[in-house]
C-alpha cells in the first residue's frame, strides 16, 4: 500500500513567508489588492510565530492527511466530518476491553483497531516512528492542531462536537487507568539546582554552564528556546549584581521584564568577561578556549541533562527541568500564583498550576503530619 508523498492538504497547506508575501505595487484590482494584503498579513504571522510551532503543526496535519488518504481514500479537506474524527480517535487509541486473568483479576487492555496494512504503510512512509497505538497526549495534540486549522478558515471544529468530546473524555479516563499520565521532565528545584551548580568549576565551560543554569532558573524558569535566543542587548544592567532581561521573542509573546539578580547576575558577568562576549548571543558553543556560535535549544537541554547526571541526581532532566523547578519551588515557598506567572510568562493558569500544586502539596502542614506525630511522642 502506497501513500502519495505529495499529499495535497488544500487549504491546510502551510506556506513559507517568502511564498506568502506579495509586494503591494502597481495598480491592482480590488480583488487582487485584497489577496495581496491577505498574503502579506499571513507572512507577518508566519514570521512572528516560532518555526518550531509551524513545524509541529505541519507534521500533525501531514500525518492526519496520510491517515485519511489510506483509511478512507479521501484527501484531507475542511471541514472534516465528525465521523472521521471519531474514526481517527478509535484507530489510534484502540479498542478497550476488560479481560479476566487466570487469577480471577480483571485487567484493562487496549487492542489495535487500525488495519495492520495501513499502520505498516504509515510507518514505511515515515509518518509514524513505529507501529502500534498512540498515547492519548499525541491524539490530543493532533486534534488540537486540526481544530486550529478549522478556526483559521472560520469553520466550526468537529472536535467540539458533543459526541467527540465525550469519546475523548472516556479515552482519557481509560488512558489514566492504564498509567498513561503525561510525561514530564524532572523538576530542578533549589536543592537540585545547587547540586548541579557544584559540578561547574572555574573553567570556561564551567563558568558558561553555571551562568546558563542560574540565568535560566532565576529569571523565571526560561524555556530552552528563550535561553538560546537571549542576547547581550536584551540585558539592562542596573548595577554589578542586578540586571533586567527582556525577551524579544518567546512562545507566548511575553516581553515583561525578568530579573537577573545576585548570584545569577554575578555568574553571568563572569562568563561574559571570561568569554570576551560584548554583543550577540549570551551562551555559545565552546571548543576548548575557543568561543563559537550560539548554543541551540537542543544543546542547552543537553547541558542541563549532563550537569544533572554529573551531580548524580535521579530522574529525567532536560531543558524544561529549569522551568518546572522554578514553578515547583515557588509553590514550596507559597509565592502567589500571579507573581509566579508574571515571572514565567504563562498565559493560562492551568498550565502553571500543574507544577505549582506539587510545591503547594509538599509545603503544606498536612504533608508533615507523620513527622509532627513522631515529635509529639
Amino acid at each position: 500500500m502506497e501513500i502519495n508523498q505529495e499529499l495535497p492538504l488544500g487549504t491546510l497547506a502551510l506556506r513559507s513567508a517568502d511564498a506568502a508575501l506579495s509586494p503591494l505595487d502597481g495598480q491592482p484590482t480590488a480583488t487582487e489588492l485584497e489577496a495581496q494584503v491577505a498574503n502579506a498579513v499571513q507572512a507577518i504571522r508566519l514570521i512572528a510565530t516560532p518555526t518550531a510551532t509551524w513545524t509541529a503543526y505541519a507534521k500533525a496535519l501531514r500525518y492526519i492527511g496520510a491517515w485519511m488518504q489510506l483509511r478512507t481514500g479521501l484527501a484531507l479537506t475542511l471541514p472534516v466530518s465528525v465521523a472521521h474524527i471519531q474514526l481517527f480517535i478509535l484507530d489510534h487509541f484502540g479498542h478497550a476491553e476488560r479481560v479476566t486473568l487466570p487469577s480471577g483479576e480483571m485487567q484493562l487492555l487496549l487492542q489495535q483497531r487500525m488495519p495492520a496494512e495501513i499502520d505498516a504503510a504509515l510507518v514505511a512512509a515515515g509518518y509514524k516512528a513505529e507501529s502500534g497505538l498512540h498515547r492519548m497526549t499525541t491524539i490530543d495534540h493532533r486534534l488540537s492542531v486540526l481544530s486550529w486549522a478549522h478556526g483559521e478558515k472560520g469553520l466550526e471544529s468537529p472536535c467540539q462536537d458533543p459526541g467527540v468530546r465525550r469519546l475523548l473524555a472516556d479515552c482519557r479516563k481509560i488512558a489514566k487507568e492504564l498509567g498513561q499520565a503525561p510525561h514530564t521532565k524532572t523538576a530542578a528545584t533549589q536543592n537540585g539546582l545547587d547540586v548541579m551548580l557544584a559540578t561547574c568549576d572555574d573553567s570556561l565551560e564551567g563558568r558558561r554552564d553555571r551562568a546558563l543554569l542560574l540565568f535560566g532558573w532565576s529569571s523565571g524558569g526560561r524555556r530552552r528556546s528563550e535561553i538560546a535566543a537571549a542576547e547581550v542587548r536584551d540585558l539592562e544592567w542596573m548595577g554589578a549584581d542586578t540586571a533586567i532581561f527582556r525577551m524579544r521573542r518567546s512562545k507566548t509573546g511575553d516581553s515583561g521584564p525578568k530579573p537577573v539578580k545576585d548570584e545569577a547576575a554575578i555568574a553571568l558577568r563572569e562568563w561574559l568577561a571570561a568569554a570576551k562576549i560584548t554583543d550577540g548571543a549570551l551562551f555559545r558553543r565552546l571548543w576548548g578556549p575557543k568561543v563559537g556560535e550560539r548554543l541551540s535549544a537542543h544543546a542547552i537541554a543537553a547541558i542541563v541533562k549532563r550537569r544533572a547526571a554529573q551531580a548524580g541526581l535521579p530522574g529525567d532532566f532536560a531543558g524544561h527541568s529549569l522551568r518546572r523547578g522554578f514553578v515547583t519551588e515557588a509553590g514550596l515557598n507559597d509565592i502567589p500564583l500571579a507573581q509566579t506567572m508574571a515571572m514565567t510568562g504563562h498565559r493560562l493558569t492551568k498550565s502553571v498550576v500543574r507544577y505549582s500544586e506539587v510545591g503547594d502539596v509538599l509545603s503544606s502542614k498536612a504533608s508533615d503530619l507523620l513527622k509532627l506525630g513522631r515529635k509529639r511522642k
